[in-house]
């Protein structure tokens, strides 16, 4: 049984601890277990309690209301409000509570309904990424554990393919060719799944060689292709070579593609857009080009 301490409910919940507290006090909504030192903790059924209430709440239903509800009302009425909000906080709310409880039913029922009213790729900027974003805080902060972050990144993991699959494969000797990779040491792998969507979904053709990918690989892989673009993913920490090295010696093997670059390292680490090397600093600025490129 997993147990949290209040600033752990703060965190996943959004709703603060003084509130928390007051809550306790006055409507007995949730009962802390006390260590023999008189300090209090929660148990997994006092967060998922919890998440509950604070999504009714922020949605307009009084706390006193809400006291007083069953504990089957609650339920009924959280699960409504998720399928009919698309609101960014309601959403991420219902996520959090579908990935505390480990509920893949609860998750598909979410992405679906988002899929079929926004799209998969306007699902997965303005839905998933945002939730993504909260758990590598959650993960960061100690406050979820390693077997529902692995959970939740394969119900996403999932999602990403599917999409992926449902698009055609393009055809055609003047459409455009992008082998995507991550470099060895890098774990962005559901960026990449998206990347891929992206292209796909564009009308591009497509190479995916995956993660961990040496420079050996990759020049075995370009041989064969012989892509107009090439796109990798750098986010994690370069140690050998250097990222300003690799990125010279990408530019410099494969002379004839333009070298596609996005992630942190890239970044922070200064590399700039010259010659046959483009630097792809956002999700916005990546979807522009990309919509640039159809067009032509």
């Amino acid at each position: 049984m997993a147990v949290y301490s209040i600033k752990d409910l703060e965190k996943l919940s959004g709703i603060k601890a003084h509130t928390i507290r007051i809550w306790e006090q006055r409507y007995g909504i949730i009962q802390p277990g006390r260590t023999q030192t008189n300090i209090r903790f929660y148990t997994d059924d006092n967060l998922k309690l919890l998440l509950n209430i604070a999504l009714l709440n922020k949605n307009g239903i009084k706390i006193s209301k809400i006291a007083k509800m069953r504990a089957e009302e609650i339920l009924e009425k959280v699960a409504a409000i998720s399928e009919v909000n698309f609101e960014n906080d309601v959403q991420l709310d219902a996520l959090t509570l579908s990935m505390i409880e480990m509920d893949e039913y609860k998750f598909d029922r979410i992405i679906s309904t988002n899929i079929q009213q926004l799209g998969f790729e306007r699902t997965m900027i303005e839905v998933i990424y945002p939730f993504l974003d909260k758990l590598g805080l959650l993960w960061l902060t100690g406050s979820i554990n390693p077997v529902q972050e692995n959970f939740m990144s394969y119900l996403i993991r999932q999602k990403i393919i599917a999409a992926i699959n449902n698009e055609p494969i393009a055809q055609g000797k003047d459409v455009p060719k992008f082998l995507i990779y991550l470099p060895e040491g890098e774990s962005q792998e559901l960026s990449l799944l998206f990347m891929h969507y992206l292209l796909k979904s564009r009308k591009f053709k497509v190479i995916y060689i995956g993660n961990y990918i040496s420079l050996t690989d990759l020049k075995d892989a370009y041989q064969i292709h012989q892509p107009e673009f090439i796109y990798a993913i750098i986010s994690e920490t370069f140690t050998k070579p250097h990222i300003k090295d690799y990125v010279a010696t990408l530019k410099n093997t494969f002379p004839k593609s333009t070298v596609l670059l996005s992630g942190y390292q890239v970044m922070s680490q200064s590399v700039q857009s010259e010659d046959n090397c483009k630097v792809l600093p956002n999700l916005d600025e990546t979807i522009g080009f990309l919509n640039a490129l159809n067009k032509h």
